[in-house]
């Protein structure tokens, strides 16, 4: 009876694996790639003079003797067809980046990705850009590494959509 024991054991093994019971199932295996990824480039540096922020016509809440970060991007939300760079233009009041003899940063997140810091007052231009809805967050990073508030200014954020 000893020797029947292991061809017992496979048949029922077997068993529960074919046959036409109602609570047989297929597992099916299917590859699906991962999204394209983004990958933006800086194209190129605006070498401009730096644009003046006449304090006394922005809008909202704030200290004019504090430093002060303005994004120059029309609105809340821009259209832009593909294939087009988008330039990162903005203005400082009363503050020095660190590679202008200051201790401030300007830092931008581009869609919940890796941050990238800015430390001279330049215009960055980002190309690369995939079709669709895209955030851009710009902030004013005080000496001690956290965004420097200034009223409704210093942090930025913008929505921009890439035509197909």
């Amino acid at each position: 009876m000893r020797r029947y024991l292991p061809i017992v054991m496979a048949l029922a093994v077997f068993a529960g694996c074919s046959g036409s019971n109602d609570n047989a199932h297929t597992t099916t295996t299917t590859v699906v790639p991962p999204p394209p990824r983004q990958v933006l480039s800086r194209v190129e540096v605006l070498q401009v003079a730096p644009i003046p922020v006449k304090l006394q016509e922005l809008p909202g809440k704030f200290d004019p003797t504090k430093p002060l970060l303005y994004l120059h991007m029309p609105g809340t939300e821009q259209t832009l067809p593909k294939g087009d760079p988008v330039p990162i233009i903005f203005s400082l009041a009363n503050v020095k980046l660190r590679g202008d003899g200051g201790e401030y940063r300007v830092r931008y997140i581009v869609d919940d990705d890796d941050m990238q810091w800015i430390d001279r007052w330049e215009h960055v231009v980002l190309s690369g850009w995939l079709p669709g809805k895209h955030t851009i967050r710009i902030e004013l990073i005080g000496p001690d590494g956290w965004p420097y508030r200034n009223g409704d200014y210093n942090i930025v954020t913008r929505e921009i959509t890439i035509l197909k």
